[in-house]
């Protein structure tokens, strides 16, 4: 299990949400529909509390709390981006 953040996605989120070095961006689990997938990945800047999954990447900390990694069932999550939008693979 974990987190890998692409070149391209960190460059988003550097240029359209501001985030800079030093930096912590948390990835979560919301619950958004109660349909086909009911759950879908937020993102937010956070300070960890009980960090399960960490990666560091050009000097910004992304995470998932362990209350959180569930939603991996063991997976990596690749966080891309597709234009302005950032994007989530699983493998």
């Amino acid at each position: 299990m974990e987190l890998i953040v692409t070149p391209s996605a960190l460059s988003c989120f550097k240029e359209e949400w501001g985030i800079g070095q030093g930096e912590t961006v948390r990835i979560f689990v919301r619950y958004v529909s109660g349909g086909e997938t009911p759950f879908a990945f937020g993102i937010t800047r956070d300070t960890p509390i009980d960090a399960a999954v960490v990666t560091v990447a050009g000097e910004v900390t992304f995470y998932m709390e362990s209350k959180d990694v569930w939603f991996l069932e063991g997976k990596s999550l690749r966080i891309d981006n597709q234009g302005e939008d950032i994007v989530f693979h699983f493998s």
